[in-house]
């Protein structure tokens, strides 16, 4: 059974004619006639009832009708769904983000991306900046925001800076060098908390190069994988820490986020995908993410 018989069926049907079927069908009369009885063989039931005058629908016909529509109906949808998929404007998209580091952009950028696209399923996932790495080398996310790529991944993932954010001190409110900006030689005598290297190479190995650069290797008092227990243990009292601003949590009553004196206090922030796994959907994604970058830039001048 194939589509053609479905159309042939519906065609007859609606002009209970096989002649009035091929004239809109511009096929021959004969064919239809032996495509459709074949149909009836392989089903095993008749499906007309056939007379010079016209040719009506038996009982099992009409049923047989109703869901070959469907059933062409649902293979058009399937057709439209595989052209706008080619075209990148359907199917299913994984974004990979980390709490901390989508930046104010992000929440708009998904928005604006629902708006254009509204036939693609789009998924966020929220990862580290390692977990993504693998995941979209495996396949689980198309697109991740994350940090600077480590070399081992660089061969297999491409991505884009997006942004560079600056890494502050979080301090008690009272310390002697708030507001800043802060030369990191006052804060060698201090006990840190840091992001752990699993979490973030990017963060952590920043944060060393910035206190080597100021001639001192940090006294390292607690490691945290998530940047909201780094700030609650600086709260406690346990260190202060040296990390990217993230602009969605800040604003803390008990604490001060200090930009550095130094020039090279940032990381980046980029979007990452594979290549090899790259489709017309993800690239419309991307270029909708870099119109934004842009948009934002002019704003800021």
């Amino acid at each position: 059974m194939e589509l053609r018989h479905l159309r042939y069926l519906v065609a007859v049907a609606e002009q209970e004619s096989f002649s009035g079927a091929a004239r809109i069908l511009h096929v021959a009369q004969s064919a239809i006639s032996e495509q459709l009885a074949n149909l009836e063989r392989e089903i095993g039931v008749p499906l007309f009832t056939r007379s010079p005058r016209k040719t009506t629908l038996t009982a099992a016909g009409r049923i047989f009708l109703t869901e070959a529509r469907r059933t062409l109906a649902d293979a058009e949808h399937g057709v439209k769904l595989a052209q706008r998929a080619h075209r990148g404007e359907a199917g299913t998209l994984r974004i990979g983000f980390f709490a901390g580091g989508t930046g104010v952009n992000f929440p708009r950028l998904i928005q604006t991306f629902r708006k254009h696209y509204p036939d693609v399923q789009l998924s966020l996932v929220e990862m580290t900046s390692t977990q993504q790495w693998v995941a979209l080398m495996e396949g689980r996310i198309d697109v991740g925001f994350t940090r600077r790529l480590e070399p081992e991944f660089r061969p297999e993932l491409q991505s884009v800076v997006m942004q560079q954010d600056p890494i502050v001190a979080i301090l008690p409110k009272n310390h002697r060098v708030v507001p800043g900006p802060v030369d990191l030689r006052d804060l060698a005598h201090e006990r840190f908390v840091f992001s752990s290297r699993e979490t973030s190479p990017a963060v952590f190995d920043k944060v060393i190069e910035l206190c080597s650069e100021a001639g001192f290797s940090p006294r390292i008092a607690s490691i945290s994988s998530v940047w909201s227990s780094v700030v609650l243990m600086v709260q406690a009292g346990e260190g202060i820490s040296l990390l990217p601003l993230n602009e969605q949590q800040f604003r803390t009553r008990d604490l001060a986020f200090c930009p550095l004196k130094a020039k090279s206090a940032f990381v980046e922030f980029v979007m990452a995908w594979s290549p090899r796994r790259d489709n017309t959907l993800i690239s419309s994604f991307r270029e909708l993410a870099l119109m934004h970058k842009a948009s934002s830039h002019q704003k800021k001048r």
